[in-house]
């Protein structure tokens, strides 16, 4: 990726990854700051608003949220989820915060929770622990599935929107007893619980979002 901060950085960044270009204001921006397009003048306009734009290679293949509760040493992986982040049917619109989500998936492989677990969260839980800032709370991985495997798109430190309002009708362990022994250091004995029952969640927004909000 680049982090650029001039029109000419921004440029080379465009040109060096090529189309499809995924551009990312490096700032928060209500989960609206992300413009991933065929278009080089959308791309380069939308950088030049930003004060830092960061430039990624685009990651072909479907998107999976997966949560996990940390106390500091150790991670429960919770199940997956997929949101919807582009307004309008067929994905035809902008990218906004998350327009709906479901969970399970049957699609996604079997062994995703565990995969997840070995190859995300547990190293980075493991990575902070050794470096003196264990993390304590939720932790949020957003993947892709691509061809070469699980890459991570980006860490949130809380419960993601709105892929939260369908893991938590799904999970049977009480969650203000979870969240305590995870502010306690004390999840060495807890095994997550889930229903069976499938939900899914759908998000109403003003006219013009995200473009006008």
């Amino acid at each position: 990726s680049f982090t650029c901060t001039t029109k000419a950085e921004i440029e080379k960044a465009l040109d060096t990854f090529g189309a499809p270009y995924v551009v990312k204001d490096d700032g928060l921006a209500a989960g609206k700051g992300v413009v991933v397009t065929e278009d080089r003048e959308v791309a380069l306009t939308h950088a030049l608003a930003c004060k830092k734009v960061v430039i990624e290679e685009y990651l072909k293949g479907p998107e999976i949220s997966l949560f996990g509760i940390s106390d500091g040493k150790r991670i429960l992986a919770m199940q997956p989820a997929q949101d919807f982040k582009r307004a309008y049917d067929g994905d035809l619109g902008l990218n906004t915060g998350g327009m709906g989500a479901y969970s399970p998936l049957p699609w996604a492989p079997k062994n995703i929770i565990e995969q997840t677990l070995e190859q995300v969260l547990k190293p980075t839980i493991a990575a902070m622990k050794e470096r003196g800032t264990p993390f304590v709370g939720l932790l949020y991985a957003g993947l892709a599935m691509t061809s070469k495997g699980i890459r991570v798109i980006e860490f949130n430190a809380r419960f993601g929107d709105p892929e939260t309002q369908v893991l938590i009708p799904r999970l049977k362990t009480p969650l203000a007893q979870l969240l305590y022994k995870a502010a306690t250091g004390d999840l060495i004995d807890s095994v997550l619980e889930w229903r069976d029952e499938s939900a899914v969640t759908i998000v109403l927004a003003a006219n013009g979002y995200p473009a006008d909000v």
